[in-house]
């Protein structure tokens, strides 16, 4: 290496995690914060929806499920053009998406409609996530690249918190359509500010040597001033191959691949199962809609203690222990929440509690996957990777939007629940098997 190339994968790795690089992260972590409302607010909407249009739940499970099919097809497509042509400019195009779509759904008076800008805004949302975990992992020193990926994505569950809680308000008073308004319009302002003030990845910018003088401003910046005519290299990531699907399946990446691509399908499947259907679940046993909601924002608000944790607990003895860990204790939550009663007549209290704590887990294990698939894949795949595994998630998210409905139908609270401990034992079975782990600090 020529003796003014700075490498720069060592000088962020080995450096210090400064102010400006935890305002990006902190960046990033606002898009998710508002993908996660807006991801959330038909579900949350769910029960005014149905006494407005005099419809049961299963009429809209159209609805939900084509925005989780534009989640899966924009999650893998905004993967490749995050590695293409640049993380930031894919963030904030996905985060404009999703906030005009969410805004229009203010103005629709059918399911049909409502499903057609579901699916739309659904490519903004799931664009979103695999370009924000991107730029979490590169902004930040190797040793605390498991907590930034894992406080981005857990903005997830918080955004459901938030969605839950403005549901709570919102609709008794002004109904579903100001809901979506205020969903739509949050993300159109924060779009102006992340063209202001995000900049491009720096491990990104070194691939490109026009950008170069960006990447020098960048340094400065977050406190790694360089040499005004150094060159850039990052030998860590030289051999990687060009962005594309078939970079995944190389023989060193294969098995973890389709191993991510499991776990990431079941724990969505999981998740969303929740996400989409615990408000009507608990609306349609007697409970009031001001209860049902605090039950949804119960299983975020767990989750975002839950993920928080396990991104710290990560950090130190692993990503293996810390997530089989975790799972298991998911799947004991359910099948305690499968064996409750709920109904109108029973304490409301021990059922939040128990949807806080098994919600807690199960979105742990959701959000610290991100921070695993980071680890797996390299700099050049790595948007690719972590998109493709998220649409192949997505897909179980689709699943739930008819398998929630059906478990409702068959067996009411228990079956509901025994289905998502079910697919939470298939993550446990794939995460076990992934051969990259995050290793102990």
């Amino acid at each position: 290496m020529h003796s003014r190339t700075l490498d720069i994968g060592h000088l962020l790795d080995e450096g210090r995690w400064s102010r400006p690089q935890k305002f990006f992260v902190f960046l990033t972590a606002l898009a998710i914060v508002f993908d996660g409302v807006d991801n959330q607010l038909l579900g949350a909407a769910l029960p005014a929806l149905m006494r407005e249009w005099s419809l049961g739940r299963g009429a809209f499970a159209p609805a939900l499920a084509s925005g989780m099919i534009g989640m899966m097809i924009g999650g893998a497509i905004a993967g490749v053009v995050g590695d293409r042509v640049g993380r930031r400019l894919a963030l904030i195009g996905s985060v404009l998406v999703f906030g005009v779509l969410t805004l229009a759904a203010a103005f629709v008076d059918s399911v049909a409609a409502l499903g057609v800008l579901r699916f739309l805004a659904g490519l903004g949302l799931g664009g979103a996530m695999p370009n924000a975990a991107a730029l979490a992992s590169e902004f930040v020193p190797w040793r605390h690249r498991p907590f930034a990926v894992t406080l981005t994505i857990v903005c997830v569950p918080l955004g459901g918190t938030l969605a839950a809680l403005l549901a709570g308000q919102v609709l008794p008073v002004l109904g579903w359509r100001m809901l979506f308004m205020v969903g739509g319009l949050l993300p159109l302002a924060l779009a102006v500010l992340l063209w202001t003030a995000l900049p491009e990845s720096p491990r990104y910018l070194v691939r490109d040597r026009a950008r170069w003088p960006e990447l020098h401003r960048l340094l400065r910046r977050i406190g790694h001033p360089a040499p005004e005519h150094a060159e850039f290299a990052d030998p860590a990531e030289r051999s990687a191959a060009r962005a594309s699907l078939p970079a995944l399946f190389t023989p060193d990446l294969r098995g973890d691949t389709l191993a991510l691509w499991g776990a990431f399908f079941s724990c969505l499947l999981a998740v969303y199962t929740a996400f989409n259907w615990v408000p009507a679940m608990m609306t349609g046993a007697g409970l009031d809609l001001s209860v049902a909601s605090n039950g949804l924002a119960a299983f975020n608000l767990g989750g975002v203690a839950g993920a928080i944790l396990g991104g710290l607990v990560i950090a130190r003895i692993g990503s293996r222990p810390t997530m089989l860990a975790m799972t298991a204790g998911a799947i004991a939550g359910c099948v305690g929440l499968a064996s409750m009663s709920i109904t109108a007549g029973a304490a409301h209290l021990p059922i939040i509690v128990m949807l806080g704590l098994t919600g807690g887990l199960i979105n742990a294990v959701q959000t610290t996957m991100y921070a695993l698939a980071t680890h797996v894949y390299p700099t050049s795949v790595r948007a690719t990777g972590v998109g493709t595994a998220v649409a192949v998630g997505r897909s179980g998210g689709v699943l739930s939007t008819y398998t929630g409905a059906w478990a409702l139908e068959a067996g009411g609270s228990s079956a509901f629940f025994g289905s998502i401990a079910a697919a939470m034992a298939i993550v446990f079975a794939c995460l076990a098997s992934i051969v990259r782990h995050v290793p102990r600090r």
